[in-house]
């Protein structure tokens, strides 16, 4: 996003990357009067009709940019083979062809080390891609279930929902708050509209726009233009209609998307493991230089020393890292896919899996999103249908966010004859904001009188009312008739004592006021909600969801605490909260959070559970509190009061009914509304990271240990201890048995709590782990070199063999005893493919001395006394490494 910005910053508002004919096309449109717009793109206010539509279409293509999806197979194909590791083995394999094959003398050619490192690389690419390339189509699946749409009036449907990229230019759209800006439209109506603009100018505050006609527009860039609105920025508040004008590839927006793609910033993930690449890279580049001194020293044949010190080189090159990383992100995506979860971003994986505090909304998440209308009375307490009366005016008539309340209102259908709504003319509408917490509308009676209709929040909204009806002795209301009273103390208790009533029930309260006025110019605003005259409350149910009580204990036996970031007030929120078993230790209400400095909100942060009647910004500040404290935080919501917090969220994760806004913020979305699917994410989440640790854990600390014995062996022997073919065939059985680990179970001690990475604890495990395998290296040593007489060049076949076996037992044995804390294979076994395929390579590492390759890799049969040592070092081996683990974990209580 940083990188978007900053190239928007330079270029965007340039003409350079857009065509000089888009840039007139906004530029005159600004200049027009409505009439002249409609008459310039073959429309009108009706619309566009469905011959023009297919005309266009065909003119311009589809309103479509080039944004992040999934890349060509092709091209997956070529970035599989793309990272550090494969490109050393390209290189040494260069030198292996050079050295073996083109200057060798003729019918002295070897094509083994070639051929080896051929084959590690085809393994590790050709899995690394099979397994993205299957991820990306299920997430392309998944994504197809999700669009993103707009409203635009065409002749034959009038106004209707569409897909973003059925916009043609002319057609006309209608927008409010939540949305997100399809293309370059001029506006030709608008009230109170203002827009975020941050994607194009890296400005946070919002911009008023107006339908006014500029009648000089000198040198302006775009964006500063107020009756134009630019792809990709998304309505905080107010509504329009506008005429679309540029669309696709000719709006700025898709222009710099043509060359430019949004990076995001790197995770502590990412970080983590190319800091662990790097350092086992350098940790190569020294050793390797080390190993050819000490051979070409000791033993005089520089050439076979250059050859060893190039299978060692190999020897120490995790080349499977790239391929267990993306197979295990790569895997966690398909299973999340499973539980209808699209992973916009793979190693948003891993951060799920080491998120240790959710934040969430309550409207759908904790409740069941099933708004019903449940109560409606005066300010005496009383059912009154005049209430419901006046409540189903306004929302009849207002335009702006679609609202799940205004929906419930609108079922009591039998108000439309009721009322005779045909009797009512809107003449203008103050839409809803986060700030004022309420909308109004303006109609007009038939007598000529304006009525201003408002409801909201109910403490925002006695703020601006000054009066109350009345409802007399028979307790009903009738407004055109009812006396108005002062609104004094108790009237304003008497509200707010019923209002407290039904917010103790679990129902959300908004009051109803209404205002009437003499004919005006249509000028009304925010200042015109005044003095209002209090009709009655209006209560909403939106019960707690049942699954919602298990979901948020397991989250917190996970270790995830759920603190919940609400615009509702603390009275709703918390009778919710009971419901569903989230602790109720502190609440903070938003005016409150505004008087805490940082220092005070990081001191307390950790003991709050509930934050209520909070603003957007008030949200973001949270999140970035927390994450300044060390937590791995997760953001869920689907407003467009939620996208900010989704942003700066370490995983935002949205919903496929959010609005626009929320669903780009999001790194991950949900097909369901369900904490319930959270849970599996984070398991899901916390398996992929654990497997991922476990080949690094592996890998390091037997690189560690090999060296050591590399070095010794080296120095004392009058041969080299493993020929070159045989440390590649080695590595290459040993990657073999490897490749299984993403398919490996985790302990459960290690899903029920947050992972994050560790680099300090790897250092640490690879200083104490790896040096074991060394000890039994040296036994084995001694065993071929005294008990064995194999210690001659013209013995050294035997000793390179009874190593061979031995080392590759003794790596593909800690698999199982580094992918668990536990005892393996009495209190917790690999899943059936690893064990499978472990015990497989190491049988062929025991049948190849005896097989018809063995002469082709300088090997021989071992003598059958060989193994009852070889079964003594193992368990020895074992047994050390099993001491030393639990000692480990004792002492700095992590694996």
């Amino acid at each position: 996003m940083k990188i978007l910005k900053r190239v928007f910053q330079k270029k965007i508002f340039q003409t350079s990357g857009l065509s000089q004919a888009s840039v007139e096309r906004i530029r005159k449109s600004t200049t027009l009067k409505q009439e002249d717009l409609f008459l310039h793109y073959s429309t009108s206010i009706t619309g566009l009709d469905e011959e023009n539509v297919e005309n266009k279409t065909k003119e311009f293509g589809l309103n479509r940019i080039q944004r992040e999806q999934a890349p060509s197979w092709v091209k997956q194909l070529i970035t599989a083979f793309i990272n550090p590791f494969i490109g050393i083995l390209a290189l040494i394999a260069i030198i292996s062809f050079v050295i073996d094959v083109w200057i060798a003398e003729p019918g002295n050619e070897d094509y083994k080390t070639v051929i080896v490192i051929s084959a590690m690389v085809f393994i590790s690419v050709f899995l690394r891609f099979i397994q993205e390339f299957k991820s990306n189509l299920a997430a392309e699946k998944l994504k197809k279930m999700v669009t993103t749409t707009a409203t635009v009036v065409r002749q034959e449907e009038g106004a209707h929902e569409i897909d973003f990229e059925e916009i043609v230019p002319g057609d006309i759209i209608r927008i409010s708050a939540g949305d997100m800006i399809p293309v370059d439209a001029r506006i030709i109506q608008s009230k109170d509209l203002f827009v975020n603009q941050t994607m194009l100018t890296g400005e946070s505050l919002p911009v008023e726009k107006t339908s006014n006609v500029i009648n000089s527009i000198s040198n302006k860039p775009l964006h500063e233009l107020e009756n134009i609105c630019l792809m990709g920025t998304n309505v905080i508040s107010g509504s329009a209609i506008m005429v679309a004008i540029n669309t696709g590839s000719n709006t700025y927006f898709g222009a710099i998307s043509k060359s430019v793609t949004e990076k995001r910033a790197e995770t502590s993930f990412d970080k983590g493991i190319n800091r662990i690449s790097w350092l086992l890279i350098r940790y190569m580049l020294v050793m390797v230089p080390l190993v050819f001194l000490i051979n070409g020293i000791f033993k005089g044949d520089w050439l076979e020393a250059l050859l060893f010190a190039i299978a060692v080189a190999v020897g120490l090159t995790p080349e499977m890292l790239p391929m267990i990383v993306t197979t295990n992100l790569a895997k966690g995506s398909v299973n999340m896919s499973k539980y209808k979860v699209i992973v916009k971003r793979l190693n948003a994986i891993q951060n799920i899996g080491a998120m240790d505090v959710l934040c969430t909304d309550k409207t759908g998440t904790l409740t069941l999103d099933n708004i019903v209308l449940e109560k409606y009375v005066n300010i005496m307490g009383f059912e009154d249908q005049e209430v419901l009366s006046w409540a189903y005016l306004n929302s009849f008539y207002q335009t702006g966010v679609e609202s799940l309340m205004d929906n419930a209102i609108l079922k009591h259908a039998e108000l439309y004859e009721e009322l005779k709504i045909e009797d009512f003319e809107k003449l203008d509408e103050i839409p809803f904001d986060f700030n004022r917490r309420r909308l109004s509308v303006i109609l007009e009676k038939d007598d000529g009188q304006h009525l201003l209709v408002c409801k909201g929040a109910v403490e925002e909204m006695l703020d601006i009312c000054s009066f109350a009806f009345d409802p007399a002795e028979d307790e009903k209301l009738q407004i055109f008739t009812d006396e108005i009273i002062p609104m004094d103390e108790k009237i304003r208790d008497l509200i707010l004592r019923e209002s407290n009533k039904m917010n103790e029930d679990g129902i959300r309260v908004l009051l109803l006021a209404v205002r009437e006025f003499d004919p005006r110019p249509l000028d009304y605003g925010v200042n015109d909600e005044s003095d209002l005259v209090v009709v009655g409350l209006i209560g909403f149910l939106d019960p707690a969801k049942p699954s919602a009580t298990d979901a948020i204990a397991e989250l917190h036996e996970l270790g995830v605490d759920v603190k919940v970031l609400t615009g509702d007030n603390e009275k709703v929120t918390s009778k919710i909260c009971r419901d569903v078993g989230i602790p109720i230790n502190n609440i903070v209400l938003g005016t409150e959070l505004d008087d805490m400095t940082d220092e005070d909100l990081t001191r307390d942060i950790d003991d709050i559970s509930i934050f209520a009647k909070l603003n957007p910004f008030q949200k973001s500040r949270i999140v970035k509190i927390l994450q300044a404290k060390g937590h791995t935080v997760g953001f869920l919501g689907d407003g467009i009061n939620d996208a900010g917090a989704l942003k700066d969220a370490d995983v935002g994760i949205s919903v496929d009914t959010a609005v626009d806004i929320a669903k780009e913020s999001s790194d991950i979305i949900l097909l369901e509304n369900d904490l319930a699917v959270l849970k599996n994410g984070v398991v899901i989440g916390r398996r992929t990271f654990g497997n991922i640790l476990k080949y690094i854990k592996m890998t390091t600390s037997s690189n560690f240990g090999n060296m050591f014995s590399m070095l010794g062996a080296s120095a004392f022997l009058p041969f080299l201890p493993m020929l070159p073919a045989q440390l590649l065939l080695q590595n290459l059985l040993y990657d073999v048995s490897q490749i299984s680990i993403p398919w490996d179970s985790v302990d459960e001690e290690y899903i029920n709590k947050p992972q994050q990475w560790d680099t300090s604890f790897l250092s640490k495990f690879i200083l104490y782990i790896g040096p074991i395998s060394s000890i039994f290296d040296y036994a084995t040593f001694a065993l071929m070199f005294f008990f064995f007489k194999a210690n001659s060049p013209d013995h050294q076949a035997l000793f390179q063999t009874g190593w061979f076996v031995e080392g590759l037992l003794s790596q593909t044995l800690i698999v199982h005893l580094i992918r668990t804390r536990k005892v393996p294979f009495i209190q917790s076994w690999a899943t059936a493919p690893v064990v499978a395929l472990t015990s497989l390579i190491m049988a062929i590492g025991i049948f190849i001395p005896f097989s018809p390759v063995a002469s082709m890799f300088g090997m021989e049969p071992l003598p059958i006394l060989y193994f009852p040592f070889l079964i003594i070092i193992l368990t020895a081996y074992a047994l050390l490494t099993q001491v030393v683990k639990n000692w480990f974990i004792r002492r700095y209580n992590v694996f």
